[in-house]
């Protein structure tokens, strides 16, 4: 089967989803074309010779409903010839798009494709494509007659019932802050930062980060009802210990080894194994472990073959969860911080992880790769990539 690989990926720096980020007065159409032109710029690729582009976007509403992806192939000058999708796979969204991307050059669909994925919280904000509290009770009552729960009471009761407290989420929390400010101190991110509105480096990094600090924020879901449903909640997830509301985009340039060839480029990474998969719904945020086991078993490979993980920081018990159920080497989890300190830009994050990552490998000299993220539902996606 043909080589899918990777020749280059970007991001944007994450602004504050918030009126007055660094990245709230641009439209998410023109953060999306911004990293696609980057791409053309850094590796000179013709984009008339782009099969599709296939971009992640979550709440798809507002400025970012009407197929944003192709709006922002539009807006990057690309040639009207050039066609663009935009998926749904919640958090997952544009870890989907890269999956489409190089399953689609595996198969021999696709010479060359972008993944991308985009998101502007402060823009169109979280839900706002959602009408009514609970849209799809109804259909699925019968099976979970007590309702399913939002991500934050998923996350609360995932840290009750494997027992991570508030201290320990709160480390987490710390250290993904101090991982990131070491790696921007250092110059890390600096070959996957493309600048966007008013700011060239991440503004959601908050260097000066303790346990002590995160200590003193008040739990951010209690809710009565919930209570008397869940008695063993503790109620520790904060906006300390969970992912911020980010804005972002980001892309790869993802080609079949042959076509890099013919072109004169050189891949920087292969994909090597991909695998999706559902969990509890209730959980909803537990599917990273199966998943994982999954696309181990495809690539035939351990976990301890693995030379870095990235597993999102939706919130703090998510990584937490997974390497107690892995036995994974926790010095290899998020080393250079992750979306407590990195941003959450929902539609985006998968290429944003992937990008980090691919650096990270290059930059230790790493082999392996292995990304998955929680998603909403109670699904997750998971992607091994292969340096080279």
């Amino acid at each position: 089967m043909t080589s899918a690989v990777i020749v280059d990926a970007v991001r944007t720096p994450s602004g504050k989803g918030k009126s007055g980020g660094g990245l709230s007065e641009v439209h998410p159409a023109t953060l999306l074309s911004g990293v696609l032109s980057s791409l053309v710029e850094r590796t000179g690729i013709d984009p008339a010779l782009v099969d599709d582009v296939i971009g992640g976007c979550v709440t798809q509403a507002g400025e970012q409903a009407g197929n944003i992806s192709r709006t922002a192939v539009l807006a990057a000058g690309f040639p009207e010839a050039v066609p663009a999708t935009t998926v749904d796979r919640q958090c997952g969204s544009s870890q989907q798009a890269a999956h489409f991307a190089a399953q689609g050059v595996m198969a021999g669909a696709y010479d060359i494709a972008i993944a991308c994925g985009v998101e502007s919280m402060s823009r169109a904000p979280m839900f706002s494509n959602i009408q009514g509290k609970d849209p799809n009770r109804g259909p699925i009552a019968h099976r979970y007659p007590d309702g399913l729960v939002q991500q934050g009471i998923s996350a609360e009761v995932i840290s009750a019932r494997w027992k991570f407290d508030r201290t320990a989420l709160d480390e987490f929390a710390a250290r993904s802050h101090q991982l990131a400010a070491a790696t921007a101190a250092s110059g890390g991110f600096d070959n996957e930062l493309v600048p966007a509105g008013s700011i060239s480096a991440d503004e959601t990094i908050r260097p000066s980060t303790t346990v002590e600090g995160l200590a003193g924020l008040k739990p951010a879901f209690v809710d009565a009802e919930f209570k008397a449903r869940f008695p063993e909640i503790e109620w520790s997830i904060t906006p300390g210990n969970s992912s911020p509301l980010t804005d972002g985009a980001s892309a790869a340039l993802i080609m079949s080894e042959e076509k890099a060839a013919q072109l004169g480029m050189k891949p920087r990474a292969r994909f090597h194994s991909f695998a999706v998969t559902g969990d509890d719904p209730l959980l909803m945020l537990t599917a990273v472990i199966p998943a994982t086991r999954k696309v181990l078993a495809r690539a035939g490979l351990s976990i301890n073959d693995i030379d870095v993980y990235e597993v999102n920081e939706a919130f703090a018990p998510v990584p937490l969860v997974w390497a107690h159920e892995l036995g994974a080497d926790p010095a290899k989890l998020n080393p250079r911080g992750g979306a407590i300190a990195l941003g959450h830009p929902l539609g985006a994050s998968g290429t944003r992880i992937l990008t980090t990552m691919l650096n990270h490998l290059e930059q230790t000299g790493g082999h392996y790769g292995l990304m998955t993220m929680c998603e909403a539902g109670g699904l997750a996606n998971a992607t091994i990539i292969e340096r080279l």
